[in-house]
C-alpha cells in the first residue's frame, strides 16, 4: 500500500499561483519545444542541414523527452512534483547552455537531447499536481489553460525569436532561453508546496505500469495519442514551418508570420476549451464522445492540405492544428481513469506514446521527404506524400479509437481498490 495521504486542496489564492509558476516553466518548455520551426531557414543556410538533418535536430528533443517518461512518472508518484521539476529543469538550463557553445551537428543533437529531459517534466508535474489537488472536472480546465501557457511559448517561438535573431543571433537566443529557465525554477521553488514524499507499493513501479497499460482508457487512446496528438505537434513545431517555405514559396518572415497565426490560433482554442469544457460535461458530455465526434474534421482538412498543395497557406494548418485539439482531452482523461497512485505513472506512459509519435513523424517525414527527392520527385510530391502516410496513420488510429468503444464510460476521478 502507498503510506502519503491525499495532498490538501489547494484555496483559491494558492491555486492560482501554482499555477502560474507551473504555466511559466511550461511557457519556456513550448518555446524551445518549437523554435526549430522558426530558426530552420537558419539553420539551413548556415549549418548546411537536409529536411531529413532538420527533422533529426527537432526530434532529438522530443528522443530525449519521450526517454525519461517512464523514469519521471515513478518519481513524480514516489517524491512530488515540485521535487521532480525542479531537479529536471536544472537539467534544461544545461541543455540550452550546451546549445548555445555547441561547435557541430552531433553536438547540437545531444544538447537538443539533455533540452528535451530537461523539460520533460514541465506538463507532467502540474498534471498530476492537479490530478493530487484539484477536482475532477476543474482538471480539465487547468489542463486546457496550461495547454494554452504551451501556445503562448510556440507564439513566442515564431515572430518574436525573427525580430530577435538578427540581434543576438541564434546562440544568444539559446542563451536567453536559459536564463528564463532558471526564472522559472525559482518561481516553481518559491510557490508550489511540497508533497510528502510516498513509499513505493508492494506492487512496485513495473506492476503500476503493468496496471496502467491495461486500462482500457489507456488502450484506447494510446494509438491516436501516437499519430495524431503526436502529428499534431510535428506539424506544429517543425513541418509547418519548411511547407510554408518549400512548398508555398514563402520567404522566412512570412513563414514566421503564418507560424504566429497557427499558434494564436492554438491559444485562443485552448483559452476557449477551458471556459466550456465544464459546461459541456455538465450537460452530460464525455471525453470519449466529444474526441470521437470532433476529430473527423481535422481528418478531412488534412485531406485538403494535401490536396491543395502550395495553396495550402497558413489558415489550413492552423485549421489542422485547432480540429486536431479535441485529442488534447485524452491526458487529463487517463489520468482520471486509474487511482490517483498511479497518475505520475499513467500521465507519463501516455506522454512517452505522444512524443515518440512526434520524433518518429518529424524524423520520418524528413526520411521521406529526402529520399523522394533523391528519387527525382519535385518539392510538392515528396511533402504530400509524407503528409499522406502521417494522414494514413491518424485514420488507422481513428478506427481503433471507435472499434475500441465499448459503450461504457470511466468514472473519472474515481479512486479504484
Amino acid at each position: 500500500m502507498n503510506t502519503r495521504l491525499r495532498p490538501a486542496a489547494l484555496a483559491p489564492r494558492e491555486a492560482a499561483l501554482v499555477f502560474l509558476s507551473f504555466a511559466l516553466a511550461y511557457f519556456f518548455s513550448a518555446l524551445v519545444r518549437a523554435i526549430t520551426a522558426t530558426l530552420a531557414p537558419t539553420f539551413s543556410a548556415e549549418l548546411g542541414l537536409t529536411a531529413g538533418d532538420l527533422g533529426l535536430l527537432a526530434g532529438a528533443y522530443f528522443l530525449g523527452f519521450a526517454a525519461l517518461q517512464l523514469p519521471l512518472g515513478n518519481a513524480l508518484d514516489r517524491f512530488g512534483p515540485k521535487r521532480v521539476l525542479l531537479s529536471f529543469l536544472a537539467v534544461a538550463v544545461a541543455g540550452n547552455v550546451a546549445f548555445a557553445l555547441a561547435s557541430d551537428f552531433a553536438s547540437l543533437i545531444m544538447a537538443r537531447v539533455a533540452i528535451g529531459v530537461g523539460v520533460s517534466a514541465c506538463l507532467m508535474a502540474p498534471m498530476t499536481a492537479f490530478r493530487l489537488r484539484l477536482a475532477p472536472q476543474t482538471q480539465f480546465r487547468a489542463t486546457s489553460w496550461m495547454l494554452m501557457t504551451g501556445s503562448f511559448g510556440m507564439l513566442a517561438s515564431t515572430l518574436p525569436v525573427q525580430w530577435l535573431l538578427p540581434s543576438v543571433g541564434w546562440r544568444g537566443l539559446f542563451w536567453l532561453l536559459a536564463a528564463g529557465i532558471a526564472v522559472a525554477m525559482a518561481g516553481v521553488a518559491l510557490l508550489v508546496p511540497v508533497d510528502p514524499p510516498r513509499r513505493p507499493s508492494a506492487a512496485g513501479a513495473n506492476g503500476g505500469y503493468r496496471q496502467v497499460i491495461r486500462d482500457p482508457t489507456f488502450v484506447r487512446f494510446a494509438p491516436m495519442g501516437f499519430f495524431h496528438y503526436g502529428g499534431m505537434v510535428a506539424v506544429q513545431t517543425l513541418w509547418a514551418g519548411p511547407w510554408l517555405t518549400q512548398v508555398c514559396g514563402w520567404s522566412a518572415d512570412e513563414a514566421a508570420l503564418g507560424l504566429f497565426a497557427i499558434n494564436a490560433a492554438m491559444l485562443a482554442t485552448f483559452l476557449v476549451w477551458g471556459f466550456v469544457i465544464t459546461r459541456l460535461y455538465a450537460r452530460g458530455a464525455t471525453p470519449q464522445g466529444l474526441v470521437k465526434a470532433g476529430l473527423p474534421p481535422s481528418l478531412g482538412v488534412l485531406a485538403l492540405a494535401i490536396a491543395l498543395g502550395p495553396a495550402a497557406t497558413a489558415w489550413v494548418w492552423a485549421c489542422f492544428c485547432v480540429t486536431s485539439t479535441f485529442v488534447a482531452l485524452s491526458q487529463p482523461t487517463i489520468g482520471m481513469a486509474v487511482p490517483s497512485a498511479l497518475a505520475g505513472r499513467a500521465l507519463s506512459a501516455f506522454n512517452l506514446i505522444i512524443f515518440s509519435g512526434v520524433f518518429a513523424v518529424q524524423w520520418g517525414m524528413g526520411l521521406v521527404i529526402d529520399a523522394m527527392r533523391a528519387a527525382g520527385a519535385d518539392t510538392v510530391s515528396a511533402f504530400r506524400l509524407a503528409f499522406a502516410m502521417l494522414g494514413l496513420g491518424c485514420v488507422l488510429s481513428y478506427a481503433w479509437f471507435v472499434w475500441r468503444d465499448d459503450g461504457v464510460e470511466p468514472v473519472l476521478g474515481a479512486e479504484h481498490r
